[in-house]
Order: structure tokens, then sequence, then C-alpha cells
């Protein structure tokens, strides 16, 4: 072949282009858009197009090419695949201020924290009292004060609580007793205090002061002042001998000491009392003024103790009775439960000071709380007079008529009669 003539492939590109009458190359037939927007290459010159007639007159073709597969999805460079290079990319758009920023997400609410505050309080308010509950029912110091014997009062309607005074120095150092004016140790434990507390099912409790000096029978002993039974037997003797004096069972003993109620006057922060008239006993070792005061736990002592009235232990146990009211009011109230200050030492010196019988429970000593700090009747049993006795001295006699009615009373559940009700000197 020679050079001046067409190659094959020339030849069957030139074959393929015709000219329209006025020789402007016409449409070539059988080609893509694409093959006529892209003119094949010369084999002969790469880089020339395959007829520069057909590049240079044809009309451009207005068809839309066919956009080329992104390099990622096809997997193949984009000049090989066939279509026009991707344009340049434009430069980032400028935003306004604050628009190149993320949007932030909203904010949380703020949590309410008076919420867990108040969560908080209510679960102490309910764990400290049981909690309390259960420090006051395994630290109490529990006493056999309560016994069966032939001849026991059978179970009577009601709760019937003997409540005890008694002058035991237990506990109180030389200089404890000199400033409480305990007068040292006087050998057996007495008793000063006497009361009989009867909670019936439903009413008023009453309170019954039953004096020290009564003459009673004392069983194994004969006749002698109600506190020789305890000096004698300790509780449980003093016990047989108010069932067999009243005919009520016992269903309850708790006894305090000196110490011990000076101390839980103190750990209340004191009591108000209302005194009528000024009382000044050396032996009891107080000197009060006449009207309304704030006693300590020395005054307090001292308070219930005395006997310098013309009455003596008749005005003393209506004198006892008043504070011990008072008391209950003082360590029941809410400011001193939720006073850690007051609360804590108050249960601590309770526990120490208190002794009670085998049965008793803290639940029962909130109900005997609640009959003794609430609306009762107080009263005495009814008294006869007074009669000097060898070998016992002067002796309170009872009156047998009507303290026999009274107890029945008691003893039946019923409401005493109001002519058997006895305050101090009647």
């Amino acid at each position: 072949m020679r050079r001046d003539e067409p190659g094959p492939a020339l030849a069957w590109s030139e074959a393929r282009t015709t000219k329209n009458p006025n020789g402007t190359p016409a449409r070539d037939r059988g080609q893509s858009p694409q093959e006529r927007a892209y003119p094949r290459s010369d084999p002969r010159n790469p880089e020339r197009p395959q007829s520069d007639r057909s590049r240079a007159g044809a009309p451009q073709s207005h068809a839309p090419t066919q956009k080329p597969v992104p390099y990622r999805e096809s997997g193949t460079p984009p000049d090989r695949q066939g279509g026009t290079p991707p344009p340049p990319a434009l430069p980032p758009k400028r935003r306004s201020r604050g628009e190149d920023r993320p949007p932030r997400a909203p904010r949380p609410k703020k949590k309410r924290h008076w919420f867990r505050w108040f969560t908080a309080l209510v679960l102490i308010l309910l764990v400290l009292p049981i909690a309390a509950a259960a420090y006051v029912d395994t630290h109490l110091e529990r006493i056999d004060a309560l016994t069966s014997y032939t001849g026991r009062p059978s179970d009577t309607p009601g709760t019937n609580w003997l409540l005890v005074g008694s002058d035991s120095r237990a506990g109180l150092s030389s200089d404890q007793e000199q400033e409480l004016s305990t007068g040292g140790e006087v050998g057996s434990e007495r008793t000063d205090t006497i009361i009989l507390v009867h909670i019936p099912k439903s009413g008023k409790p009453t309170l019954v002061s039953l004096p020290r000096d009564s003459y009673v029978s004392i069983p194994g002993h004969g006749k002698d002042k109600l506190n020789a039974s305890f000096a004698f037997g300790g509780p449980q003797l003093l016990v047989q001998t108010v069932e067999g004096a009243t005919g009520l069972r016992v269903d309850h003993y708790a006894q305090i000491g000196f110490g011990g109620f000076a101390n839980i006057v103190d750990a209340v922060g004191g009591i108000d009392m209302c005194l009528d008239e000024a009382m000044d006993d050396p032996l009891a070792g107080i000197d009060l003024p006449a009207g309304c005061q704030h006693l300590n736990g020395k005054n307090a002592l001292g308070f219930v103790r005395s006997r310098a009235f013309a009455r003596a232990d008749l005005d003393r146990m209506l004198n006892q009775r008043k504070f011990l009211s008072a008391l209950l009011k003082q360590v029941s109230s809410p400011w001193t439960l939720i006073n850690p200050f007051r609360s804590v030492p108050l249960l601590q010196n309770a526990t120490k000071a208190l002794k009670v019988d085998n049965g008793v429970h803290v639940w029962n000593l909130v109900s005997l709380g609640r009959a003794m700090g609430g609306d009762q009747v107080a009263t005495t049993v009814p008294v006869g007079g007074f009669e000097d006795v060898d070998g016992s001295g002067n002796v309170l006699l009872w009156d047998k008529e009507r303290a026999g009615r009274f107890f029945d009373a008691l003893a039946a559940d019923q409401q005493i009669p109001a002519d058997l009700i006895t305050t101090v000197g009647n």
C-alpha cells in the first residue's frame, strides 16, 4: 500500500461521511450522539479527530449527554469511563454567622432538686421513728416483776399499769447524790411514788395515787406500809400486795430511779410548772417561789419528792401527777422528737432509767404515754384517815367501803361514780 493511499480506518471513516448539496457534511448515520459529539481519533494520529470536516462543520448536537457514573459507584476512574470529567467543585457557600455551627441539641430541663430533698425528708421522718423504736425496745432493762401465785385476780377488762418511783441511788456518784439531795444510801431500796394507771377500752384513763404509807396486808409479812412490801420483796411482792388490796390484775410494771428521773428532765430541756405557793424544803434541796417557772432536772426531782406540805404525802401525790403529765407532754412533743440534741439523750437516759416487766415493748410505752398525756381522771384512793401503829408509825387508812366500790368500777371497766373521785385533802 502506498503512503498516499488512505488506510482502512480512514477510508471507512470517509465512506460513512456524506455531503449535502451545499457542500456541508451531512449527519452521520449509524452514529450515536456520543460518537457524533466525540468523534473517534485517527488511528494514525490519535491526537487528531477522525474527520476535521465533521469536527469543524458538523452542527453541534443538542441532545443531552450521558452523565458519567461517579467513581465511587462504578469503581472505574473518570478518565476511563468515557465521559466528561466532573466540573471543578465550587467554593463552599459562605454562610452567615451562626450557620456554620451544628444545630444545638435541646437543653435538658433542669431537674427539680426540691423533689429530691422532699423525698429524703419523708424517708428520714419514716426511718427515724422506726430506728428509735427499735433502739428503745432492744435497750430496755426488763425484770421479772409479774409472777403467778395462788389467788391472783383474773384478767380484767382494760389495761392496768403499776408505775413506781424508787429512791434508788444506783448509778449516782457521791457528788450527784449531794447535788440532788438524795441523802446518800439508805439501805434497802424503797418507793416514793406508786401510781396505778387504768386504761379502759373506751373512755378516759384513770390515774390513781396509792399513798406509800397506806396500811395494807403484805403477803408473808402481815400488815404494814405499802412501800415496805417493796423493801421486803422487790417489785414482785409490791405487785402482789397491790393486786391483793385493789382486786385488780396488774398487766404491766414500770420503775424509775432518782438519777434517771433527773436526767430525763434535763434531756427534754426542763419542764414548765406553775406553783400555787412557794416551796422551801432543804431535805429535797429546793427553794422555789410561787408562780409559773421552768424546772431543770434537780429542781424537778425535789418538786416530786418534797413532803413539806400540810397534808404531806397527799399533797406530794398531787404534785407528782401534775408533773408526770407535764413531763409526758414534753417528751411526746414534736419539737422534742425531731431535735436530735434532745431526742437522742432522751432515748439513752430513758432506757437506762426505766425498768419494765418482761412483757413490755415500745408500743406498750407509747400507749401509756398517750393515756397519761391526754385527758384523764386523776384521783387518789379514797382515804379514811390516819393512825399510829406500833412498829409502823403513822399510817394512812383507806375508806374500805368507798375504796371497794372504786376498785370494783375499775375492774368492770366502768366509769367511776363522781362521789368516789376524791381530790387531795377530801
